[in-house]
């Protein structure tokens, strides 16, 4: 059986992309150098800044983004995968997107992936969020591979859509990602029981990389940043907010073992109604 070591980047991003970019190389280093062969990022990696208004002075259009050239070659002298879990690039209409790069051991891109579901919601006490007003949500759902994992790319508020994870399954995926920046209530309440259902239900592994503590920005993350088995076992997890490195390490083949003994992704039958 083949065991991959991964790693997982737990970050406190703020407001000024090239300390955030010292920052995420630091740690990315550090889980190469105790083996890892898959590295994944947290959402908005490079950049958290929630004033709307400040946003577009500090974005630039993927192609000219510095971080492209400074991960591709940090994954390239590393010879690792490298899933940046999401950052934030401008786009010719004004908005934004919120998008997940997977690098290659090779430094070349392999995947992308545009958050698909928006994080529009007031959770009371003027904490109100409106992703859609900001960002241009994605329309494709994206499977590739990386370290022997056939990976679905899903960025924090995808993880409510079970029906996303569903589809990633059925085509292939054996793990999904799922970079993210939780707010403190919904992170206490939900975070650790989302990523324990979306494995379950698939038989996926789930690897989620996560901001957490109080932010330059003001915002407050959850972190907790968490490897879930295909059984819906907690594999490893952080137990704070503070910038780390997770380990663990995983086996494909886990989760085609866990298919067969529940084979719910072969079981779907249509219905009428409601």
């Amino acid at each position: 059986m083949t065991v991959v070591p991964i790693a997982l980047i737990q970050m406190r991003s703020g407001i000024d992309p090239a300390r955030n970019l010292n920052d995420a190389e630091a740690l990315v280093r550090e889980a190469a150098a105790r083996g890892a062969r898959f590295v994944a990022t947290p959402e908005t990696t490079h950049l958290v800044q929630r004033d709307a208004g400040a946003l577009p002075a500090l974005l630039r259009p993927m192609r000219t983004d510095p971080a492209m050239g400074r991960f591709a070659e940090l994954a390239a002298e590393l010879k690792l995968d490298l899933l940046i879990g999401s950052m934030a690039f401008a786009e010719p209409d004004g908005r934004a997107v919120n998008r997940s790069v997977l690098f290659a051991p090779t430094g070349e891109v392999k995947a992308t992936y545009d958050k698909i579901h928006m994080f529009d919601v007031s959770l009371g006490a003027g904490e109100q969020y409106r992703e859609s007003d900001t960002y241009q949500p994605g329309g494709q759902a994206v499977l590739a591979e990386a370290a022997g994992f056939q990976l679905g790319l899903t960025i924090c508020y995808d993880v409510r859509f079970a029906a996303l994870y569903r589809r990633l399954a059925q085509a292939g995926a054996v793990a999904m990602t799922v970079p993210s920046a939780f707010t403190r209530p919904t992170g206490r309440a939900h975070w650790e029981v989302l990523l324990r259902a979306r494995a379950i239900e698939t038989g996926s592994f789930i690897f989620a990389p996560a901001q957490g503590g109080l932010h330059e920005d003001g915002r407050k993350t959850w972190g907790h940043s968490m490897v879930v088995g295909p059984w819906g076992d907690v594999i490893a997890a952080l137990d704070h907010d503070d910038p780390a490195v997770l380990y663990a390490e995983v086996s494909p083949a886990d989760a085609l073992k866990a298919r067969s003994r529940i084979p719910a992704l072969k079981g779907d039958r249509d219905f009428l109604g409601p």
